[in-house]
């Protein structure tokens, strides 16, 4: 069992405060979307409120990246949306950094420089290694206690996701504690159970299926986007080059034997495709599957109207939906309609859950909303649903109830 904020004696105390707050940046190096941002914002509000003294630690971008800058933009925002001054620093574990956290007072906050730019924490260790590294034996001095609201990272065991919480005493933030309520309660949720699994993450999304239907959580899987392709492919239809090639060049050819087999052990329980839609002489054009393959170099591109109604039925008869990934390039206004279409009949279901990462940006994009719960993590949310442990949450559970002496 994991403690939440409601376990936490926050007044006076220097509290350590991961979030995710990875999010897309503009040319000019400034943020470009807060979402996510905003998503913690009441966990820091409550901390700040409460009298803790708060320094947050968060990743922007990987090295090499366009979205690899300095948090000094997050910091800005997160003033104007807390509705107080928060400070930034350009150091994340220095003397400085320390100095710094400890002259904190209740009610401050403090947003420390991007983790990444730190080499070992774009690594992964075990929790125990992880509490060795700069990053921690750097900080962990002067805080008095760690809170993990980044549910989207929890699926990853960086130091200052598992590391904190293995010398300090470790809380859920409020979004850590939303998301460990509802994904991890799937099985109580009302029947029938529908997945759809649409979207480029093949891999995942075949053993979300496999794990599923496995356990008897779904009594339906719904397959798009490349899954969907992946899925037709294995079920013996012709796509034709473009869209073979495309599953190819991702390095998801392997995924067709694993879908076939998913088809053999649990065919009468998951929703293939019937139509495609492709560009043809720039508009968008719809193909029975008994018409493929297209001509030319066509690829699909989205689901066609003849799926969109055989999968609004099975919806229609459903008490709860999981749904990630969308069902096509829903970027190009000619084939936004599989994914808005869908997930929009989705919204009528008694239960309708996302499962976060860039299915909850399409929805942003695409105006979708009236959703029982919006994931914030895409990776997280689909460990979260194959009954996989989440490091971080893991080290929570296993972490001190008190602040552990250093290790010199």
């Amino acid at each position: 069992m994991t403690d939440t904020l409601d376990d936490l004696a926050v007044e006076g105390t220097t509290v350590g405060v991961r979030v995710d707050i990875n999010s897309p940046i503009s040319d000019d190096g400034t943020l470009a979307d807060d979402a996510r941002l905003r998503a913690h914002v009441d966990t820091l509000s409550e901390l700040l409120d409460r009298g803790g003294r708060v320094a947050v630690l968060a990743h922007q971008g990987r090295p090499g990246g366009d979205d690899f800058v300095s948090l000094e933009s997050h910091a800005d925002r997160l003033s104007e949306l807390l509705g107080q001054p928060v400070d930034y620093v350009d150091v994340t574990f220095s003397s400085a950094a320390r100095e710094i956290v400890g002259d904190l007072t209740n009610g401050d906050c403090v947003v420390l420089e991007n983790t990444r730019f730190y080499s070992e924490e774009y690594m992964e260790f075990e929790p125990e290694r992880a509490a060795q590294t700069h990053l921690v034996k750097g900080l962990a001095p002067v805080l008095d206690a760690y809170v993990n609201d980044a549910f989207a990272a929890a699926h990853r065991s960086q130091p200052s996701l598992v590391g904190f919480p293995t010398v300090l005493p470790g809380y859920a933030g409020r979004v850590m504690e939303s998301e460990l309520d509802v994904l991890g309660s799937i099985e109580e949720t009302p029947e029938p159970r529908v997945y759809v699994l649409g979207g480029a993450k093949v891999n995942d999304s075949i053993d979300v299926a496999w794990s599923v239907l496995e356990k008897g959580l779904a009594d339906h899987v719904l397959t798009a986007g490349v899954v969907g392709n992946v899925f037709l492919i294995a079920d013996g239809v012709d796509l034709g080059d473009a869209s073979s090639d495309f599953i190819y060049d991702q390095g998801y050819w392997d995924e067709i034997d694993r879908a076939a087999d998913l088809l053999d052990a649990y065919g009468e329980h998951v929703a293939l495709p019937r139509d495609v839609a492709v560009e043809r002489n720039g508009e968008r054009h719809e193909i029975g599957v008994n018409a493929l393959p297209p001509k030319n170099d066509e690829a699909a591109m989205d689901i066609g109207s003849s799926t969109l109604a055989y999968y609004e039925r099975i919806l229609e008869d459903a008490g709860t939906v999981i749904l990630n990934g969308p069902a096509g390039v829903f970027e190009e206004a000619a084939f936004e309609q599989g994914t808005r279409q869908l997930y929009e009949a989705a919204t009528d279901v008694e239960t309708s859950i996302v499962g976060g990462g860039d299915t909850a940006s399409a929805l942003r994009r695409l105006g979708v909303e009236g959703f029982s719960h919006v994931s914030t993590g895409g990776g997280a949310a689909l460990r979260m649903l194959t009954a996989e442990p989440l490091p971080a949450v893991t080290a929570l559970e296993n972490g001190p109830t008190q602040r552990q002496p250093a290790d010199d």
